[in-house]
Parts: structure tokens; C-alpha cells; sequence
């Protein structure tokens, strides 16, 4: 006879009464654990100097020779950073932790020695301090040092501060920097971000004066932002402005506006623009045709693919496996069959053999539309000719049998991957551990596992989680139970419904004390259970006499509002 559920060993910290918090875990509103709270403490940094009147806040005044001022100077100087001794003018590089909003003793410093505290100001991420002393610099024909610069442009960039970004640009251009292509990609990025177009053009055109030339990206990123904003018109003559301006005909940026004005305007529209773009020395390969191919196929317009197929043709040129893959693919996502086949005549007349990546477009195609028998046809005659299948096209194939049921010959397959030199990855063991466990056969599932670990593929998330629910399916609650110990050992996250899986079936065969322990482990984890789970483990504490126990949880978890009062229960 079992005893009173307080008396359990697996009750320990889980008072109904006092609800004391055990191992310290956390708990929310649905918890039957008291919630602990920790406190912190926090300290304040940094002075801040105000003056009275419409005077703006200063960092220091200017010292005299006055021993009393010195004094004043180091107390209101936090770190003594600029101090000023009688006898030298020695300055400290440790930065202020005050804001910078006048010159302050900068105006009196060396090249050198403001330049020692701008490169302490980036160091330190003082960027708007950084920035002001560059300002200062500049208005005193101080050159600051050009690497810094570049530091401090680009944090002012990523924080947002693209004006104080392209003033301390000026100033370093000015100076006889020559910032770098990232630095300026950067600045071209982070306009075009806040829509500032017109800016983003107006620093490209700079960009030749400065001796650093725009590149692709560049080009690329103003073109894209340009098509985003429906300026599609204007995008083309930017391009072909750039091209009579001696720009490089870049062939990438040449296909990326093809393909943009493919996808906004139309196919037929971008045949014109291609034309047009010959004449200023711009001309398409085969990439470009792809490109567009691609394109056109993922929106599902293949009278606009056939009518680029074509302009391709009449420019002399020959479809490559490329091509040929794209159609393909496409075809076969939308189940147009007769066009596959109409596809690969054409491969053959043309010489174009189908390659391993064709193969696995067929299967992939094939198995998701649930034509398993031309999948495995395709299989046979990927190795009459010599093509070897590798790991994609058996996990394809394994996918769909065990979807399909078929998991003997999903498992033939699998014996036989090693004896042909094709080693099994983690979504192989995966698909076929997932696959049995759903069936119930959880003997050859744990066989799997056991050599997947053998052969050093680490199980994930996954595999865990189809052993716990394959235990569970076929009421083996203990050793899905043990299954969720090792996933916790190994530090692999429970979803809350895996936990409850378990928990019902714990308590469903009479384990309470099990399931509590589950429970607490749960908990622990600081995964929040739910009402479904607490109904159970009344319900299981009732199943095993307990009675009396049973009501005072339900009253207990009622009142804390974890259980609602017309939850039902056995």
C-alpha cells in the first residue's frame, strides 16, 4: 500500500503548503513552486557639469597657474584626464566620461597629443567625443590620424549617425585620407537603408575624387534600393549614366539590373533594356540569361522563360546544364510533367547530359509529388550511366519510403549506403529513426541510435524527441523517461510537449512517483508546465489511492490559478 504523496521521496521540496522552491528554479503563475526573485545593485557613473544660463555644457575650463585652480580642476575632472600640471603639459590619454560639447583644453593641444585622446576615444566607443574632436582638429589644420577616422565613420554609421559620419568622411578627404571601399560601401548602405537615395549618389560620385572608386557592390546596392522605391526608370538611366561616365561595364551589376527589371517590368521589358545597354558597350552572357531564366521560373512564367530561351538562341549562344537544371527544378515543383520530359529530350538531342544535380532535381520532384516508382526509375538510370547517386539522392528517396510506410525497404537501402562508399548523415539515421518509432518498432530505432553514436554522428533535438514519443506510443513510459534523463544530461532542449507526453504516461501506468520527478525535472529546466500536465498528475495521484492527496493538489494548484475549477479530472 502505497504511503501518503507527502512521504514520497520524490515529494522532497514539492510542500503543497509552503511551496518551497527547489534547486532554486524559477517558476511562473502555472507553477506550484513559490517564485524567487534576486535583486541587483547598480551604481551611477559619469559627472555632469551644467552651467547656468544659455551657456552649453563644458568639459573644463581653461586652468590658470593658480595652485587653488589645479586643485578645482583635478575634482571636477573625473580620472584626472586632462589635468594640466604647473610644470609640464603633459596630457593623460584616459578618455572623460562627461559629453564633449565645446573645444574645451583641445584648442590648446598638439597635432600629436589630440590625436594620442582621439584614438583613446574610439578605443573607449566614444564616437560623437571622437567625432567633435576631428571638428576640432579640423578647424585648426591639425590632420587626425586617417585609420581612427575610419574606425569612428564606421561606428557613427552603424549606430545611425550617418551626418556626423560623412562630416568626419569630409574632414578626413580634406586632410589627404583616402577612406577605403568598405568604409564607403558603408556609408552608400546606410543611406540607402533610411532612403536617402539622392545622398548615397551624391557619395559615388565623390567617391572617383577621392581616390577610391566605386565597385560592383556599390552600383548594386543603389540600383536595388532604387527598384524597392519603384524608381525603376530612373535605376536604367543611373546605370547607363555611370557606363558613359567610364564605368566599368561590370557584368554582375549589368545582370542584377536585368533581372530586377525582369521581375518588376517584365521579361519583354528587360529584353529591351538588354538591347539597349549593347549600345553602351554592356553585353549579356549565359549567366545573365540564367539569371533571368531563374527569375521568371520561381514566379511561375514560362511563356516569359521560353520567350528568354529564345533571345538567348537568337544571340548565337547554347543553353549549359545550368539552364537546363533551372527549367527542370521549376517544372517539377509545379508538377508539370510532360515539360520534364519534353525538357530532357531536348538534353539528349543536344548533348547535354543529365549530371548528379540534375538526378536529384528529378527524385526531389518526383518523391515530393508521391511518384515513387519513376523516382527509383530514375535511380536505375542514374547508374547504368554511370552517374553515382550520392548522400542527397538516397536521403530523398529514404524520405518518401518511410513517409510511404515502407521502412524494410527504407532500411535495405540504408544497410547498404556503407558497401557502396556513401556514409550516412545525421537527417539519414534521423529520417529512418523517426520513421520506425512512429511504426512502434522501437528495437531497431534504439539499434540505430546506438550506431549512429558509434560512428560519431551526434543525435540532435530530433532524434530525442522521435525515441521519447516512439517509448510513449507503445506505453514503454520508463524508458522514455530514461530517454529524457540523457537528453537532459546532454544539456539537449525538452519542448513542453515532450514533457507531457510522458508525464501522462507515467501517471496513466501508475508511476506517479516517476512522473513527478519528471515533473521536477521540468520545472528545474525552467520549462513551464501546463494545465494538461498538472490534470494528469491529479489524475495519477488519485489512480493510486491516494485520494485525499489528490484533492488537497487540485485545491492547491485551483488556487494558485494553475487549474482552472471546472478543469476536468478523473
Amino acid at each position: 500500500m502505497m504511503g501518503s504523496i507527502s512521504d514520497s521521496s520524490c515529494l522532497k521540496g514539492f510542500d503543497l503548503c509552503t511551496a518551497k522552491p527547489r534547486n532554486g528554479a524559477m517558476t511562473g503563475s502555472s507553477n506550484i513552486y513559490l517564485h524567487w526573485r534576486a535583486t541587483s545593485g547598480s551604481r551611477r557613473h559619469g559627472f555632469l557639469f551644467k552651467c547656468r544660463g544659455q551657456q552649453r555644457t563644458v568639459l573644463v575650463e581653461k586652468v590658470n597657474g593658480n595652485r587653488k585652480a589645479d586643485r578645482n580642476l583635478e575634482r571636477s575632472l573625473p580620472g584626472g584626464v586632462y589635468r594640466k600640471p604647473r610644470e609640464t603639459n603633459v596630457v593623460s590619454h584616459r578618455p572623460p566620461t562627461s559629453v564633449l560639447f565645446s573645444e574645451g583644453p583641445f584648442i590648446d593641444n598638439s597635432e600629436d597629443s589630440n590625436n594620442d585622446i582621439l584614438q583613446s576615444f574610439c578605443s573607449h566607443g566614444k564616437l560623437m567625443e571622437a567625432s567633435n574632436l576631428i571638428d576640432v582638429m579640423s578647424r585648426k589644420s591639425q590632420v587626425p590620424n586617417f585609420n581612427t577616422c575610419v574606425n569612428v565613420i564606421r561606428g557613427l554609421i552603424k549606430v545611425g549617425r550617418l551626418e556626423k559620419a560623412m562630416k568626419v568622411l569630409q574632414v578626413m578627404v580634406m586632410s589627404g585620407g583616402v577612406p577605403d571601399i568598405i568604409t564607403y560601401n558603408m556609408l552608400v548602405g546606410g543611406l540607402c537603408k533610411k532612403g536617402q537615395i539622392r545622398a548615397a549618389m551624391d557619395v559615388l560620385e565623390d567617391m572617383g575624387l577621392s581616390g577610391c572608386s566605386p565597385d560592383v557592390i556599390t552600383y548594386n546596392t543603389i540600383l536595388r534600393r532604387m527598384f524597392d522605391h519603384n524608381q525603376y526608370d530612373q535605376a536604367i538611366r543611373f546605370w547607363k549614366d555611370q557606363l558613359r561616365k567610364g564605368c566599368p561595364p561590370y557584368l554582375i551589376t549589368f545582370t542584377v539590373l536585368i533581372e530586377l527589371v525582369c521581375r518588376h517590368c517584365g521579361a519583354e521589358r528587360a529584353m529591351e533594356v538588354l538591347e539597349d545597354m549593347s549600345m553602351e558597350g554592356c553585353y549579356p552572357d549565359i549567366v545573365t540569361y540564367n539569371s533571368l531564366i531563374n527569375s521568371t521560373c520561381k514566379e511561375g512564367k514560362y511563356e516569359e522563360a521560353t520567350f528568354i530561351i529564345v533571345e538567348l538562341l537568337s544571340r548565337g549562344m547554347e543553353p549549359n546544364s545550368v539552364t537546363y537544371n533551372t527549367l527542370l527544378h521549376c517544372l517539377c515543383s509545379h508538377g508539370h510533367w510532360d515539360e520534364v520530359d519534353e525538357v530532357l529530350s531536348i538534353m539528349n538531342k543536344t548533348s547535354n547530359d543529365a549530371t548528379l544535380v540534375t538526378y536529384n532535381i528529378l527524385l526531389n520532384g518526383l518523391c515530393k509529388n508521391g511518384l515513387l516508382d519513376r523516382a527509383i526509375d530514375f535511380l536505375d538510370q542514374m547508374v547504368s550511366r554511370e552517374c553515382t547517386p550520392d548522400i542527397i539522392t538516397y536521403n530523398t528517396l529514404l524520405g518518401t519510403l518511410v513517409k510511404e510506410g515502407m521502412t524494410d525497404e527504407a532500411l535495405n537501402i540504408f544497410l547498404s549506403l556503407r558497401r557502396i562508399g556513401c556514409s550516412p548523415v545525421l537527417i539519414t539515421y534521423n529520417t529512418l529513426i523517426d520513421g520506425l518509432a512512429k511504426k512502434g518498432d522501437m528495437e531497431k530505432a534504439m539499434a540505430l541510435f546506438i550506431e549512429m553514436n558509434e560512428h560519431g554522428v551526434t543525435p540532435d533535438d530530433i532524434t530525442f524527441h522521435s525515441l521519447v514519443a516512439g517509448f510513449c506510443r507503445v506505453d514503454l513510459v520508463t524508458e522514455a523517461s530514461e530517454m529524457l534523463k540523457e537528453m537532459d544530461r546532454r544539456n539537449r532542449k525538452i519542448r513542453t510537449s515532450t514533457y507531457g507526453v510522458v508525464i501522462q504516461g507515467l501517471c496513466k501506468n501508475g508511476k506517479v512517483e516517476m512522473a513527478i520527478e519528471v515533473l521536477d525535472m521540468m520545472v528545474s529546466s525552467r520549462c513551464r508546465p501546463n494545465e494538461i500536465i498538472y490534470a494528469a498528475l491529479v489524475n495519477g495521484v488519485a489512480a493510486a489511492g491516494m485520494t485525499e492527496d489528490a484533492t488537497k493538489l487540485r485545491n492547491k494548484l485551483i488556487e494558485r490559478k494553475v487549474l482552472k475549477e471546472d478543469t476536468e479530472t478523473e
